[in-house]
């Protein structure tokens, strides 16, 4: 047990001192700002068994509010970078490019040949009107026992094309595709009425016929009436109705035999 004891105490007693720890700073002299700064640690901490008043202690501070809800300060700065999402994102059709106010503006202005056109609403990129009225285009066909949806979709690829180019060459400012596909897909609506008219009476003869003159003249007119309120095109109406009644004559064609 002697052994034990005295091993004890050689394990916890040690002959190493602070002063020990000074003079080995004291040698190196690139080390004498951290033996400064050790040393004033020392002196400013108490010592193991002095005593500290209560008063003198940190006092922790005490959670006052519930689990899963964090407690509102009036110190915490009022922005921390987080915004939230759900209130300041605009509305999913807008996102989409869907606006059903210039839309029914749109169809009005297609209805109204003798209605000016709004340069600004026209000449945006909205294919809403468009894809539904070609397919309303191809489901009337359809009922009239014409499948014709390929006709369809393959006449205005290549019609929207050949405009493309054709009004590059004619205007000044130029135009996008998704423009031209626009205006020329919502000037198909008067031929929905005429592939309407085919389910319920035959196209092949006079009075067919001259319908089908009246709806390519009210195609050609409102196409041509939108893209030189869009282009600022004045005074070249009647070179845009031109192509316009070709391209919407095919789909009389189509609609009438």
């Amino acid at each position: 047990m002697s052994n034990f004891e005295q091993f004890h105490l050689d394990f916890y007693h040690s002959n190493y001192t602070i002063e020990d720890q000074e003079e080995g700073c004291n040698s190196y002299g690139s080390d004498k700002n951290l033996c400064e700064r050790r040393k004033s640690q020392t002196e400013k901490q108490p010592a193991g068994g002095a005593f500290v008043p209560s008063d003198m202690l940190p006092c922790p501070q005490s959670y006052t509010g519930q689990i899963l809800k964090p407690v509102y300060s009036p110190d915490a700065p009022a922005d921390l970078g987080y915004v939230d999402g759900f209130d300041e994102e605009p509305p999913l059709l807008e996102e989409l490019g869907i606006n059903f106010e210039h839309i029914w503006q749109k169809t009005l202005t297609v209805l109204n040949p003798m209605k000016p056109a709004d340069g600004s609403i026209m000449n945006e990129t909205d294919l809403t009107g468009p894809m539904v009225f070609c397919l309303a285009l191809g489901a009337t066909l359809l009922m009239a026992g014409k499948v014709h949806f390929g006709y369809v979709y393959g006449m205005s690829a290549m019609g929207c094309v050949a405009m493309h180019a054709l009004l590059n060459l004619m205007s000044v400012s130029g135009v996008s595709h998704g423009c031209v596909a626009s205006v020329l897909g919502y000037c198909l609506l008067p031929m929905i009425i005429l592939s309407s008219s085919a389910v319920v009476f035959s196209l092949q003869g006079i009075p067919g016929t001259v319908l089908a003159l009246f709806i390519i003249g009210w195609c050609s007119l409102s196409a041509s009436k939108i893209f030189t309120s869009a282009l600022a095109m004045e005074g070249q109406q009647l070179l845009i109705a031109y192509p316009c009644a070709l391209l919407y004559g095919l789909f009389a064609l189509l609609t009438v035999f």
